[in-house]
């Protein structure tokens, strides 16, 4: 995690790092049950990883990344990153018990997405963006609250949608 410049003091970048922390720690999780060769192990520990992922890269998608691809100097940047989410999928997706070398592929790949978006993607974001493309970036990141479903707010009044029987909706 970056602890240099300060960009995670921005709402949007702090949650993505906090949530980057909380899927290498379930990711531990995972690589223990990879190596014990129990299948429901691994089921059980590959649904954590992924309730925890999906949701984060959809966000990241939606929001940051999606400004950021707005100026070209970072489009190909955000490309290979939004390809390495999909990469992370196929290769969590492909662990099976007792393959410990497919389980370091899929845990390489991920610290190194990571390290790539907390040590060069956010601290460039933080320097890049402006007050109006933050605002975007807020209005158009799907977040939940109290573990609801994921959504974004049209306006800073928006929260009727929250009642019972809401849909949560994604703009973009």
């Amino acid at each position: 995690m970056c602890s240099y410049c300060g960009c995670d003091s921005i709402e949007v970048i702090g949650r993505f790092m906090a949530e980057h922390v909380e899927i290498i720690n379930a990711t531990g999780v995972l690589r223990a049950a990879v190596h014990s060769g129990d299948p429901g192990a691994l089921a059980s520990a590959r649904g954590v990883v992924a309730e925890l992922l999906w949701p984060h890269t959809v966000a990241e998608e939606a929001g940051l990344f999606r400004v950021m691809a707005q100026d070209e100097v970072y489009a190909g940047h955000i490309a290979t990153l939004c390809g390495e989410h999909v990469t992370l999928g196929d290769l969590l997706a492909a662990l099976t018990p007792g393959d410990d070398a497919a389980m370091m592929t899929f845990e390489d790949a991920l610290r190194d997405h990571i390290d790539k978006e907390d040590n060069g993607l956010f601290p460039a974001a933080a320097i890049a963006l402006d007050g109006p493309q933050w605002i975007e970036v807020h209005a158009t990141t799907p977040h939940s609250h109290d573990g609801g479903a994921p959504h974004v707010h049209a306006a800073a009044t928006d929260h009727d949608h929250h009642g019972p029987g809401a849909v949560a909706r994604v703009t973009a």
